[in-house]
């Protein structure tokens, strides 16, 4: 079994919080049946339609494990509120942060793209004068970009 991951964006809206606490969740898990159904009850949680919601589903799912898999609810208790920031954001937003996977994937397929080519860096510097070249170069279209992942001047949906 591969071991938990470890989150470093306590109490904030981080785009792969919530995947990474599910993952965390099921290391926790006493056997294949929680294992099987926790990301789901999770997911139940982080589709509340507000805070207290997913608050109250948060603490019914934790008293559900309290018995049967006390560290797993314990665990719950301690880390999955982490999840819950992005509550504190538009609803219009909330979906599109609970990963950011679309965004590094097109990240890491450019740099891939524009390092491939060149194979044989001569040295680290070099590398690292690319990759940073590259990564400005997306900062500054996403930055003049009117199809935004996220525009914030947006109302709630």
């Amino acid at each position: 079994m591969a071991a938990p991951r470890s989150s470093s964006a306590s109490g904030s809206a981080s785009g792969n919080a919530q995947f990474h606490l599910a993952q965390n969740a099921i290391h926790h898990a006493p056997n294949a049946a929680i294992r099987k159904r926790i990301g789901t009850e999770l997911r139940a949680v982080w589709n509340a339609s507000d805070l207290a919601k997913a608050e109250a589903a948060l603490t019914e799912l934790v008293e559900t494990y309290r018995d049967a898999a006390p560290k797993l609810a314990e665990w719950l208790e301690e880390n999955v509120p982490e999840g819950l920031t992005v509550f504190a954001l538009p609803g219009h937003h909330r979906r599109r942060l609970r990963t950011s996977n679309p965004i590094e994937r097109a990240i890491q397929q450019e740099l891939k793209r524009r390092t491939v080519k060149v194979r044989v860096f001569p040295n680290e510097d070099s590398l690292e004068r690319l990759v940073s070249a590259v990564l400005v170069e997306i900062d500054e279209r996403w930055a003049v970009d009117t199809k935004a992942y996220i525009k914030w001047e947006c109302q709630d949906a």
